[in-house]
């Protein structure tokens, strides 16, 4: 058993780890970081990157079909579904090397292929290695979570670990769970020519505002998805080709089956309770992320909380402050976006206009700008969508927004939450013209034209002063 004495410890490569581990190591920190599984965690491997890497194919397919309002003749593509699988390997293997064992360990990081579970407070064990540190970060994120429907373990199913390695393009795929995940493979697979049925046991998209949920649903199922809702998935029987669901009632039967009802905390390997670690379904953090051993932290998925590979890179940005420097860093939430990278895109940052009424009253003032007066939108036929932004006291409290790039257009309004804007600041931006970005600056301008262009005062000022003046 050979034993490592280290200032840092990192349990765990995905984004949040490798985050931490990077930093650290640049700053002088002694750093070994154990990862038993791919480097790159959950996002690089079987999360983020690929599955955007097939939105992208699948959009690819799509519009060859939908070109007739540009004059553009629509054609019916010829999917090669194993092809666009080779596209998600490649966008796999292209980022690889920055999340790779090599890089790190030319950052000065000692990386050590292997599972690590604590047998002290002060102490980890991986293989044959006993590491020592003065500070642990747990960040070994998070794995689908498979449900116990009876017949399940019988059948062949895939989740979003497993469906990268199918090469045979699915005929009827099945999906039980209508949460982001569900809803962007259904309309990936569909566009590569898939038929798809989505069964949800409440309502798809059901944490997002219900408003832009529902325009991104009536895209999904108008381009041919079934979504059955409010149904619980009660028994799966077949086998590999012919795999049926049964759920409220009716029997739902296809050739495929993903799982995608919701993620776990991976600490089954940790053995946190011989380090004094707290923990139920996720590791118990405060609002420092420190557990309640003083000497361990956790971040990303595996402290509960929001599920997002950049809510885990924010979280390793915070805890280097306490461990490096002993200064205090606390982990705030209502700056955080999430998207779904559907077509039109749904992204929200901070409250929604439910959550907002609920916890701010009368005081809410919701802005609101459509994308169909969008002139960049309306030159690309993108008018589907709108934003609305809830401001309390003239600052934002929340944004949401669907429709095209939409996720790109979020992050202005988590750049004002964070730092405190007034919509004023955000009114006195100037987009190139004409771009998607005027949508922010519109909805901004949305929030002051009551006051100036519907106010009586306002006019009976201009009134005056134009009397006054020579």
């Amino acid at each position: 058993m050979q034993r490592i004495g280290t200032d840092l410890c990192v349990i765990g490569a995905g984004s949040g780890g490798l985050s931490v581990a990077a930093g650290a190591a640049q700053m002088g920190a002694r750093v070994v970081l154990l990862e038993g599984g791919e480097m790159g965690g959950d996002c690089l491997n079987y999360g983020c990157v690929p599955s955007k890497a097939l939105i992208a194919a699948a959009k690819h397919a799509h519009a060859m079909g939908a070109g007739a309002p540009f004059g553009v003749t629509p054609v019916t593509p010829q999917v090669d579904y194993a092809a666009a699988k080779d596209h998600v390997r490649a966008a796999i293997d292209t980022i690889a090397p920055v999340d790779s064992q090599e890089r790190f360990e030319g950052l000065g990081v000692r990386v050590i292929r292997d599972y690590g579970r604590f047998v002290s407070e002060r102490e980890v064990q991986a293989g044959e290695h006993v590491i020592r540190a003065r500070r642990f970060v747990i960040a070994t994120g998070s794995s689908p979570f498979v449900p116990p429907i009876p017949g399940l373990e019988d059948v062949p199913y895939h989740t979003n670990e497993t469906i990268w390695d199918l090469r045979e393009r699915p005929g009827h795929l099945l999906i039980v769970g209508g949460g982001p995940i569900g809803m962007e493979m259904a309309q990936a697979h569909a566009r590569l020519g898939c038929k798809v049925t989505v069964i949800e046991g409440d309502k798809a998209l059901g944490k997002d505002d219900p408003e832009a949920a529902a325009l991104v649903l009536e895209r999904l199922r108008g381009e041919g998805v079934e979504i059955v809702e409010g149904v619980q998935a009660e028994r799966v029987s077949g086998q590999a080709g012919a795999i049926a669901v049964e759920a409220g009632g009716a029997r739902h039967t296809g050739s495929h089956l993903l799982i995608a009802v919701g993620r776990k905390a991976n600490i089954a390997r940790l053995d946190l309770d011989r380090a004094g670690v707290k923990h139920d379904r996720a590791v118990e953090v405060d609002a420092r992320l420190r557990t309640a051993n003083r000497r361990v932290y956790a971040v990303g998925d595996v402290a509960g909380g929001l599920q997002f590979t950049h809510v885990a890179g924010y979280h390793g940005g915070l805890v280097i402050r306490p461990i490096l420097f002993g200064l205090p860093a606390t982990a705030k939430t209502a700056h955080l976006p999430w998207a779904t990278y559907t077509d039109p895109e749904l992204a929200q940052v901070g409250l929604t206009e439910a959550q907002a009424r609920e916890r701010h009253g009368d005081a809410v003032t919701v802005a609101r700008f459509d994308y169909a007066e969008n002139d960049r939108a309306v030159a690309e036929r993108k008018t589907d969508g709108f934003i609305k932004v809830m401001v309390v006291k003239g600052r934002p409290v929340g944004a949401t927004i669907v429709g095209a790039e939409a996720a790109n257009l979020i992050g202005l309004w988590s750049l004002a939450i964070a730092n405190r804007l007034k919509m004023s600041a955000i009114a006195a931006m100037v987009a190139p013209y004409p771009t998607l970005g005027e949508l922010n600056k519109r909805a901004a301008g949305a929030y002051f034209t009551p006051k100036l262009f519907e106010s009586p005062a306002v006019k009976r000022v201009v009134g005056l002063v134009q009397r006054w003046l020579p």
